[in-house]
């Protein structure tokens, strides 16, 4: 028997990455999906579709797999078991879908689950190691592969199988293997489906679709595939669940419809010039999967041989193909679109390869940052990813272009965080990395270099009122009682919050918001980062920055700022507590106070050099820097010696491109300031030159290599 199309199951917002069998009596399926959710599909009455039942949340970040453990007395429906990026493991009721426990213990990301009758659960992750819990507790912990388990599985009672990325099949608790399986099925990156027999490959399945991420067999023999554009879709050999002759019309559509890449391994390169035209169609395949392209008037088509129905499907037109093949056209098709390259990346913090699309005439760094947020990956890895993407595919032929801030985003809260729209002020506009609207604001015709001295203040805008709020909430339901900000002080927080950001129709706040916010900073200092977030948006505001930074409340806003800011604290509050007192800069009061008190700021700011947390080191930079905006307008040797000091010992720690830029930019800004050749003696009494020749620039962005060409002439 062939398999033939059954039914598309649509949901999902995201790629689906694992699809599994539902409860055995039910023939229901379970999915996850890099949307956050695991849903469960029941059948319909007519046998031919599945409907939504249930919705399972519970990790922060996407899910990578899902498995059902069996039912028992005491949860006769069985339970849901999902494994997530964020390293934890979600086990859910599957009657009510409630979280019933989080299981956690492993070191990065959950790659694959699985559970067999004795209603033990096996997890596999990135860490390279193997579990077995039973209900909330690990029994067992593998330890054997020297890289990430990919799949787990049981065999017979006790017998737990493993599979890695180390090329090596593990059958853990038996010292023999006890079985070789001749018979099943695989998906991949190909847009394909197999089905093997004895090892032999007997049938191909199509999708419209780039990946087929997961795929498994029901207990009726039928096929369900987890597909990257947020579907599954389901194949049968039951002539009796096969779809409608308009499900598979709309099917074979959309297979049509596919794009194909002219590089891909089934095609190799192709030239219209070389191929037959529909005439070859009639004669018929050799083999079931049989690939066939064909010319037509100009378009080359792909077709596949269909065994079980004795024709000739089409699968696709592929797409740049007209100049050839790809060392004369240059393109590789990635979901539809044409690249100059579409590289693998496969990085420490997902348990999944990853396609990056690159065209050369891209920015690097815009490139890599959107990689980034569309695999909800930590902004970390902007660097490493631009550097590899410089790396590998040659100088690029951009021209620099808006970008939004790439240590920040939407998709999920990070400390400090937020939207942007800021343009690079290499070519005018904001500030990519804060928005802000004076961002090296110099005037060209009158300064040494186009970047500095800088006469504004640099500020961190950005903020999504919404994502801060819902941390806020995740986290206050999860302390004490008596510690529990109350729903109006929440309420109040998220007035205050859309006034800082300027919302429309916003309330202006009154004594009892700012109440509220006292409060917040006053929650367990690990939770507390929230609250400075909504500070920090807060304290840019003319009547809150003179509230927080007047005489009289100044110096105890100050002192919780170095508190939480200390060297042993968390590197979150760290991070926000440095960008508040960067947007404190932004106001007179702000200024005045941190002047003032720039003794401990800067004793403050430099215990904290050092640290790997690139976050952090944006934010310490952009202290230094706004300090000697201020210094600037005033004749202090002490203080010129200070700042030149610290800005020695951060180019020491190598920290991150834009935190040296910002370096820069705060030594040219007081050797071109008012501080003329004191500063400059200073500078180089300080052997600043050999450290600034020192830095390394080769693939960091262009504005850092001006910058440093324009420190080296003055110097």
């Amino acid at each position: 028997m062939s398999y033939r199309f059954r039914t598309s199951l649509r949901g999902h917002e995201q790629d689906v990455r694992c699809v599994t069998c539902g409860p055995t009596s039910s023939q229901s399926l379970v999915s996850a999906s890099r949307d956050s959710t695991a849903r469960l599909w029941l059948p319909t009455e007519d046998g031919v579709g599945f409907s939504e039942a249930r919705s399972f949340s519970g990790h922060n970040g996407f899910v990578s797999c899902v498995c059902i453990i069996y039912g028992d007395a005491l949860y006769p429906e069985g339970l849901v078991a999902t494994g997530g990026h964020d390293k934890t493991v979600c086990v859910f009721d599957m009657e009510t879908s409630s979280l019933l426990y989080r299981l956690e213990g492993h070191r990065d990301t959950i790659c694959c689950l699985s559970s067999g009758s004795s209603g033990k659960l096996i997890t596999g992750s990135w860490d390279s190691t193997a579990r077995i819990w039973h209900r909330n507790q690990c029994l067992e912990e593998m330890q054997g592969h020297n890289a990430a388990v990919w799949a787990v599985a049981t065999a017979d009672k006790e017998d737990v199988l493993t599979g890695s990325a180390d090329k090596t099949i593990r059958l853990w608790n038996a010292t023999r293997c006890k079985q070789v399986f001749r018979d099943f099925v695989t998906s991949g990156e190909d847009r394909s489906v197999r089905v093997w027999r004895e090892n032999e490959c007997v049938q191909t399945l199509r999708i419209p679709t780039q990946s087929a991420w997961s795929v498994c067999a029901l207990p009726n023999r039928d096929i369900a595939v987890g597909c990257s554009d947020g579907t599954i879709r389901i194949f049968t050999e039951d002539s009796s669940r096969v779809a409608s002759v308009e499900l598979c019309a709309e099917f074979e559509s959309e297979l049509a419809s596919s794009s194909i890449d002219p590089m891909s391994s089934e095609l190799g390169g192709i030239s219209t010039t070389d191929l037959p035209g529909r005439e070859h169609l009639e004669e018929p395949g050799t083999r079931d999967g049989q690939t066939r392209l064909v010319n037509d008037g100009g378009q080359v088509e792909a077709y596949q041989w269909s065994g079980a129905e004795s024709r000739w499907l089409k699968i696709g037109d592929v797409v740049g193909s007209s100049g050839g093949t790809q060392a004369t056209s240059g393109k590789v098709l990635y979901e539809g679109k044409e690249y100059d390259f579409v590289f693998t990346v496969n990085l420490d913090e997902l348990g999944t390869p990853l396609k990056l699309p690159y065209n050369k005439d891209e920015d690097p760094w815009q490139a890599a940052q959107t990689f980034l947020q569309e695999n909800d990956l930590e902004p970390q890895y902007l660097d490493q990813v631009a550097q590899f993407i410089q790396k590998h595919a040659g100088p690029p032929t951009y021209k620099l272009s808006p970008i939004s801030d790439p240590f920040t985003g939407e998709s999920r809260y990070i400390a400090g965080s937020g939207t942007s729209d800021a343009v690079d002020e290499v070519t005018g506009g904001r500030d990519p990395f804060t928005g802000s609207e004076t961002y090296w604001s110099s005037s060209p015709d009158s300064t040494p270099s186009q970047f500095f001295p800088q006469r504004e203040m640099v500020t961190f805008d950005s903020g999504n009122v919404t994502v801060i709020l819902a941390k806020l909430r995740e986290l206050n339901s999860q302390i004490p009682d008596n510690q529990r900000l109350e729903t109006e002080t929440v309420m109040l927080l998220q007035i205050l919050a859309e006034y800082a950001i300027g919302a429309t129709g916003s309330e202006e706040p009154t004594p009892d918001h700012l109440d509220a916010l006292d409060r917040a900073l006053h929650l367990p200092e690990e939770i507390v980062f929230p609250g400075l977030d909504i500070l920090r948006l807060a304290v840019r505001l003319p009547a809150l920055n003179q509230r927080f930074c007047c005489a009289r409340t100044g110096p105890n806003f100050l002192a919780q700022l170095v508190q939480l800011a200390r060297p042993d604290g968390n590197p979150a509050n760290q991070m926000l507590c440095l960008r508040t007192l960067c947007n404190a800069f932004s106001q007179t009061a702000g200024r005045e106070l941190l002047m003032s008190r720039r003794d401990d700021v800067m004793k403050m700011t430099q215990k904290l050099i050092g640290s790997q947390n690139k976050n952090l080191q944006v934010a310490l930079a952009t202290v230094i820097l706004n300090f000697s905006v201020a210094a600037s307008t005033k004749l202090d040797a002490d203080f010129f010696a200070q700042l030149l000091s610290a800005i020695s010992m951060a180019l020491e720690c190598r920290p991150s491109p834009e935190a040296v830029f910002r370096v820069l930019v705060a030594m040219g800004t007081l050797v071109s300031g008012h501080g003329g050749v004191t500063t400059l003696t200073l500078a180089q009494s300080l052997g600043l030159r050999a450290q600034i020749e020192a830095i390394e620039t080769a693939g960091h962005p262009p504005k850092l290599q001006q910058c440093r060409r324009d420190l080296l002439r003055i110097l």
